[in-house]
């Protein structure tokens, strides 16, 4: 591999690169702060736990010191019941203590996990289509699931054990150096060792580990797209292939994560050689001492097992930290989600929505997709309360563009569309939102009941509500055929049903929701004639009193909408009824004739 330019000794980029070392372990240490943090919303209860961590710190302390007045009082030919007595007390009282932080300690973790799960996971479902097109349902799920996970380890092995730890090696070196402080020494180089050496192997493998990370999360929605396209994998006999693909991505993955590893077993080697080479002094050095009367045995025996107290308090911190090392790309991918700022919010001073008539005008809007020159431009119409407004154009022409803007999905770069008169910048989302149903070309169903499914229009609808939505959409004698009928669970995006049924529960669901403004995007297109014909004359009935907008490539469905826009590269090119569009030769008369139709059929 040829070396990195200008990576000469002195040179700006051997600069920035050791800057960028020395930087590694105070992002770390944010990192781990920030999480620790996220338990001041119960500080009560944290509070009680760091007053436990602190008393068997105390403990943990007091018996290595215990031990050796002991030793030395039996050496004496003296009586030690005192001693042990008071051993036994504080042992009893460390007991105590540990209950407390064993029994609360997950608790609080396995609670404080959940909320930031819910958080993550509201957080999520807010933000704009675009941000979901750009990271992939995949990768944002294991954010969610990732950063929660990682955020409940850190959080149970700081309050079971990190605490303690710290607090134990802090007060450890004093009550060393109160028994000699030769012998002291040895511990706090010790203890050195052990951060000198944490600290270098993190500024090693900083970007090895996000590097890994970066692998994991393309494996993992590399796996989420398979499974979610099965049917496509089955169908093309893609299995050998894709199970290859995966085979090389975690190959790759290995590969990123294997040098990291090293270095965390070079790590462990390192610092077991150190604590060995520590305890061998403590006993050479207090050899000596005691040969000339300046230590007791006792108190050789309490450095030794106070060396022994420090060096596993520095191990258990030192793997805490290749676990926090470990987790900060998950943990800052779980930050980055819940920082994230959503495109459109509310106004400050937004107000409520009243139920509104319907009617919708666009003045001059203009929207532009980021560093494209795709959109809509200088669109302005006003579709009337109750009146039927239907979108053609070719594929991409900006129909589903334009209606994302009356639902605030996305935001207009320039221009005024307004409800009523009322401009929807100035209206709360909530209120904007439930003044439209909508029917998708993806009937967008969940793996619920076909009765959730539909209640999603109205959480507080009646079981007749429902079944009254469900006949208008000519559901209700296919959904008292299934197993269980409106109990009947549909599988994921309702694989369990035919693509006519899952469009017919998603317009009984617009049924439901009652709202005074109607989206129909491509509603039927998963129909076969008859029933899109019957659902046709249904969805005429709900229109009634309704604005509705039709978005549709088959034309029969928009013949008798009042009126017709025709979209072409994001602008609106004619307008008019049917039969006048057919009549004026233009891009709708070409579409008509290309559709080989121009009336619909009439179903009795």
């Amino acid at each position: 591999m040829a070396p990195l330019p200008n990576c000469a000794p002195g040179s700006r980029l051997e600069a920035l690169t050791l800057n960028d070392n020395a930087s590694r372990p105070l992002e770390l240490g944010k990192t781990y702060l920030r999480a620790v943090g996220m338990l001041g919303s119960e500080s009560g209860l944290a509070a009680a736990l760091a007053s436990s961590s602190l008393v068997i710190a105390g403990v943990q302390l007091a018996e290595p010191v215990l031990f050796g007045w002991v030793v030395d009082a039996v050496a004496r030919g003296g009586s030690a019941g005192r001693l042990i007595a008071l051993w036994a007390l504080i042992g009893f009282v460390g007991i105590l203590a540990g209950v407390v932080v064993a029994v609360f300690a997950d608790r609080l973790a396995h609670r404080r996990r959940l909320a930031a799960l819910s958080d993550a996971f509201e957080q999520a479902i807010t933000l704009p289509l675009s941000y979901h097109a750009k990271r992939g349902s995949g990768a944002i799920v294991g954010a969610v699931l990732r950063g929660t996970d990682e955020l409940f380890w850190i959080w149970l092995g700081a309050l079971r054990e990190q605490l303690t730890a710290v607090v134990t090696i802090l007060f450890l070196v004093p009550v060393a150096l109160f028994i000699d402080w030769r012998m002291a020494c040895i511990l706090s180089i010790l203890a050195i060792c052990y951060t000198i050496l944490n600290l270098h192997v993190i500024s090693k493998t900083h970007t090895g580990q996000r590097k890994a990370e970066e692998y994991r999360y393309g494996v993992s929605g590399r796996v989420g797209d398979v499974i979610g396209n099965v049917t496509v994998v089955q169908s093309f006999t893609r299995l050998a292939a894709e199970a290859e693909a995966l085979r090389s991505m975690t190959g790759e993955l290995l590969a990123a994560q294997y040098p990291v590893l090293t270095w965390w077993g070079i790590l462990t080697v390192l610092q077991r050689a150190a604590a060995s080479l520590a305890m061998i002094a403590i006993f050479a050095v207090g050899s000596v001492l005691a040969s000339h009367g300046e230590v007791t045995i006792g108190e050789i025996v309490s450095f030794v097992a106070l060396a022994n107290v420090l060096i596993g308090r520095l191990d258990q911190l030192s793997s805490f930290t290749v676990r926090v090392q470990q987790a900060a790309p998950a943990l800052d991918n779980y930050f980055a989600l819940v920082d994230e700022r959503a495109a459109i919010t509310d106004a400050v001073d937004a107000k409520a929505l009243a139920r509104p008539k319907g009617e919708v005008a666009y003045e001059d809007v203009t929207f532009r997709f980021s560093g494209s020159e795709q959109g809509v431009f200088d669109l302005s119409f006003t579709a009337d309360a109750g009146r039927t407004v239907a979108i053609v154009g070719p594929t991409g022409s900006g129909k589903t563009t334009t209606l994302a803007l009356l639902q605030r999905l996305r935001a207009p770069d320039q221009g005024r569309i307004s409800v009523d008169g009322q401009d929807i910048s100035g209206v709360t989302l909530t209120s904007l939102r439930h003044a439209i149903s909508v029917v998708f070309q993806d009937a967008g169903l969940f793996n619920r009941s076909i009765g959730e499914n539909i209640r999603i229009g109205r959480p507080d609808a009646s079981d007749e509500d429902v079944a009254d939505a469900a006949r208008l959409a000519q559901a209700h004698t296919f959904i008292t055929e299934k197993p269980d009928g409106y109990e009947f669970v549909i599988g994921e995006r309702g694989a369990s049903l035919s693509g006519g049924e899952r469009q017919r529960i998603a317009i009984a669901r617009a049924i439901l929701k009652d709202a005074p403004i109607l989206i129909l995007d491509e509603a039927t297109s998963a129909l076969d004639a008859e029933t899109e014909a019957r659902i046709k004359r249904a969805l005429d009935q709900l229109r009634n009193g309704r604005t509705t907008f039709i978005i549709a490539h088959r034309l029969s469905t928009v013949t008798d909408a009042d009126e017709i826009l025709v979209m072409d590269k994001g602008r609106i090119i004619e307008r008019g009824q049917f039969a006048d569009l057919v009549a004026a030769g233009g891009l709708f008369s070409r579409m008509v004739r290309e559709g080989g139709f121009s009336e619909p059929t009439p179903v009795e």
